[in-house]
């Protein structure tokens, strides 16, 4: 069931409809809102748009970063999978091969 949450973003009250528990929205916007003063902070001279276009640039970059991790560790993850099914395999055959083994010896033992 969809939240309405009333919530103030860069000093604008905005009426928010989200799907997410409303302590987590509010964490966002008070997120976004340290964004927007710490931007405002560094560039006075900045219009309120200007100023939550590079908020949104820099929240677009820590996504791309971020996903970029995700891939990379999807990857790694995938790699892991993979050498451990060939060490399965391996250690089956080995396992096979002392088998093998083992019955060759007690076949020489008897024989002597």
């Amino acid at each position: 069931m969809a939240n309405k949450i009333r919530l103030t973003v860069g000093g604008i009250e905005y009426m928010v409809t989200s799907e997410e528990d409303e302590v987590f929205v509010r964490r966002l916007g008070e997120e976004l809102n340290e964004k927007l003063d710490e931007i405002k902070k560094k560039s006075r001279c900045l219009s309120t748009t200007m100023v939550a276009v590079l908020a949104a640039l820099d929240y677009s970059e820590q996504l791309a970063k971020s996903r970029l991790e995700c891939d990379q560790l999807h990857l790694q993850l995938k790699n892991a999978v993979e050498d451990a099914a060939c060490a399965r395999l391996n250690a089956e055959e080995a396992q096979k091969e002392i088998g093998r083994l083992s019955e060759e010896i007690k076949k020489l033992r008897n024989s002597q």
